[in-house]
């Protein structure tokens, strides 16, 4: 078990996915983890499979297709093991081979992407998993240790300035273009490095969470180096 976890009370560490995927938030904890030390070569398929864009949605057809190692074979088995599992849970998992997600720098004081530390919102009770194989890996932070980036005046002030319309819809305005889903990291936040190959099931803001919603953001990609990431 990695102490840092340990020492955070909004993390909780399950020992298998059944487990992940019974367990409820509650209280502070709003992100399980099953933590894994993965056997194979994730390297290998990464190497061997064709990015077509930025984002690349790798499919279960893409997979078998490969011609890999004993190693690799054991890397495979184990992504479509997980593919499988969230399918029958009823989640809609993806797998995705990333050079990047686009960037948003159109307003410049705030920004939308998901590089920002942000949470995830729905209309239906849901959560979020997610499971790094190769390349850089999420952040999580604490909720007391962020900022909601439209309570921040100076940003909120630019924000009125910028909205065009009657002041009783401005909260709508801020909702509709997903503004108050961001936050920013207070000077003495620490956030937590989801790692490779442990999956994380994060709480999502909906009607029916009792929890608050795990904030968290995508990292910067180390150079030359494209990522594999599980996600739904």
């Amino acid at each position: 078990m990695n102490p840092i976890y340990l020492s955070c009370p909004h993390i909780e560490l399950v020992s298998s996915f059944d487990q992940l995927l019974s367990t409820k938030f509650h209280d502070q904890v709003n992100a399980l983890c099953w933590k894994r030390q993965l056997q194979g070569d994730f390297n290998e398929i990464v190497s061997k499979l064709q990015l077509q864009d930025n984002i690349t949605e790798v499919s279960i057809e893409d997979l078998i297709q490969l011609d890999l190692s004993v190693a690799g074979q054991q890397a495979r088995s184990i992504i479509l093991h997980d593919l499988q599992r969230l399918t029958d849970h009823g989640a809609s998992p993806v797998l995705n081979l990333l050079k990047c997600y686009e960037r948003d720098d159109e307003l410049g004081f705030i920004s939308t992407d998901v590089y920002s530390f942000h949470v995830d919102r729905s209309p239906v009770a849901t959560d979020t998993f997610l499971c790094t194989y190769h390349g850089a890996a999420s952040d999580l932070i604490a909720n007391d240790q962020v900022q909601q980036k439209i309570l921040i005046p100076e940003i909120r002030q630019q924000l009125q300035a910028l909205y065009d319309g009657p002041e009783s819809g401005f909260e709508n305005f801020l909702s509709e273009y997903y503004f108050d889903l961001h936050y920013q990291a207070l000077a003495h936040a620490q956030p937590i490095n989801l790692g490779q190959g442990h999956i994380w099931k994060l709480a999502v803001d909906h009607p029916e969470q009792k929890v608050l919603p795990c904030v968290h953001r995508a990292p910067v990609e180390n150079h030359g180096e494209y990522r594999l990431l599980l996600i739904c």
